[in-house]
């Protein structure tokens, strides 16, 4: 297993948003998480990353346990992620957003910067042939000069997509990344997540598009008020009972 997850629970306030919830994931496969609007999905994503700490339970990446270690220190491990909510440097090019997600490879200081010393020079020409190398991937490489702020919502994903790349991860964590993208975007989008597959990266995928989730996960995970009620492939999950309930009632 690539990733473990392990008892894991989020109480709010005395309200359970995870609850107890376990699975794991295979390397290199397509793993979706589903559930109806407010099921815990972003929330378990934010424990897996580091941006909530568990209430109880264990991430475990690798066969190293996460709990104790900071979001920075995880993405430096192999860890990357989409947010449901798009928030760009809007100000900033498209190019130079996805070199943000280069950061992490890079090591030269304030020094070597102010003075742009050769091995900053070096890291730099790195970040930008890796970050047009990804939006070449997306299909947003002529957009690489504009302003990140002026694509549309279904670019500005592609563009975040590019970015989680750019850290070479081992792990992607997608959360909605078919959110206000068309049927035609969403049919690209499927093809560009099997590429990234292929590619060796293990994809951890929150999405509400049951066609494409469908379509491309090798399994699938159903939580329904924080707790899981199904794990399996996508043909059991498509005729589970339960799951059919907890998205149209009883």
């Amino acid at each position: 297993m690539i990733l473990e997850i392990r008892d894991l629970s989020k109480e709010f306030e005395g309200v359970v948003a995870v609850n107890r919830v376990s699975f794991g994931i295979e390397p290199k496969v397509i793993k979706a998480l589903i559930g109806p609007n407010g099921a815990g999905k972003t929330t378990l994503f934010n424990m897996v990353t580091g941006l909530l700490v568990p209430s109880g339970g264990r991430v475990v990446f690798k066969g190293r346990e996460l709990n104790p270690y900071p979001p920075h220190v995880r993405a430096q491990w192999g860890i990357s992620r989409t947010f449901q909510i798009v928030r760009p440097f809007g100000e900033m090019t498209v190019l130079d957003n996805v070199m943000v997600g280069c950061h992490l490879r890079t090591c030269s200081g304030i020094f070597s910067a102010a003075f742009r010393l050769p091995q900053c020079r070096k890291e730099e020409d790195y970040s930008q042939q890796k970050a047009l190398q990804e939006l070449r991937f997306v299909g947003l490489e002529s957009k690489a000069h504009q302003l990140a702020g002026s694509l549309p919502m279904g670019e500005q994903r592609l563009m975040e997509i590019a970015r989680a790349l750019a850290s070479d991860p081992e792990l992607v964590l997608l959360d909605e990344p078919a959110a206000g993208l068309n049927e035609k975007e969403t049919d690209q989008l499927g093809e560009d997540l099997l590429k990234i597959k292929a590619r060796g990266i293990t994809i951890l995928l929150v999405e509400h598009d049951m066609r494409m989730v469908m379509k491309i996960s090798d399994e699938i995970v159903v939580i329904s008020y924080g707790t899981k009620i199904a794990e399996g492939i996508p043909y059991d999950i498509r005729n589970n009972r339960e799951v059919i309930a907890a998205y149209l009632g009883s």
